[in-house]
């Protein structure tokens, strides 16, 4: 850039910085969601066309950057992590999040017709994100937040199943309906859904219980870090995790066996998934 007299302007930017060797976890948001999801007649609870939209975008993003190790999303969220030796835009807080941000929604918007190809996007009515950053300095810390966002999905999700149950099969009104349901816990939600309307909650579909993890699975076999990487280890890393396939799950990653069945995903290095014989794999997907 050639320097000029109002070159001084740059003095009123903002190190944005994130701490180094830290989790960096960028959450989306759709913006006005409820107004765009009534306008376009999304299904309630739950309209599966929508969330595999999201998935898709998200994918899309995971491939555009191999930095990231891992994502998580429900209903029109979706959290990215970057691992602590990212060095991605020198790990500025702006960059990450507006690049994340810009990214998802174009992707959404580039793929909404192969998902709602009789309902073409019409302004005002655009979906749009925000997101923010947030570092956590321990992979524990990490996985209580993961752990937190799929625990919101399951109480969400029940809610919302009994919600729209009691008002599409039972007549009630919203306002009725969200009377009747206030104070009430799980085990009250998962009894009127048994005993009136003969649905066994546990039989809902896993992507409406437990949300989507994204994650990298490769070819190689999974390898120790190192604590530091050279330049040239960190594109070799790149590149690997560019040929890797981006895998969309919906399984518990509460427990310790999702990460213990995938250490790459912690440690930042690729790796793939350990054999195991068919009875183990069930009890896994359970």
């Amino acid at each position: 850039m050639a320097n000029s007299r109002f070159e001084y302007v740059k003095d009123f930017e903002q190190p944005d910085v994130l701490l180094p060797n830290t989790w960096i976890v960028v959450r989306i948001d759709g913006r006005g969601f409820h107004k765009l999801s009534d306008h376009y007649a999304f299904i309630k609870p739950n309209d599966r066309r929508a969330l595999d939209l999201m998935n898709a975008a998200a994918v899309e993003v995971m491939k555009d950057l191999p930095d990231l190790c891992i994502a998580y999303g429900v209903s029109d969220e979706f959290s990215f992590v970057f691992h602590p030796t990212c060095q991605l835009f020198e790990r500025r807080n702006a960059k990450l999040v507006t690049t994340i941000v810009s990214t998802f929604t174009a992707y959404y918007i580039h793929l909404w017709s192969t998902y709602f190809p009789s309902t073409p996007l019409q302004p005002p009515y655009l979906p749009s994100f925000d997101g923010r950053a947030v570092i956590y300095p321990t992979a524990r810390i990490l996985r209580d937040y993961m752990s937190w966002r799929q625990v919101d999905c399951h109480i969400n999700n029940l809610y919302n199943t009994t919600f729209w149950t009691m008002v599409q099969q039972g007549g009630l009104t919203n306002t009725d309906a969200e009377q009747e349901l206030k104070g009430t816990v799980s085990a009250d939600k998962n009894e009127i859904l048994f005993k009136r309307f003969g649905i066994n909650y546990n039989n809902e579909l896993e992507i409406y219980k437990k949300g989507s993890v994204l994650y990298r699975q490769d070819e190689d076999d999974y390898a120790q870090s190192e604590p530091k990487q050279s330049r040239s280890q960190q594109e070799k890393l790149k590149k690997l995790r560019r040929k890797a396939q981006v895998v969309v799950d919906h399984v518990d990653i509460i427990r310790d066996e999702f990460w213990e069945r995938r250490p790459w995903i912690l440690s930042g290095k690729p790796g793939k998934l350990p054999t195991t014989d068919s009875n183990d794999q069930k009890e896994a997907e359970k």
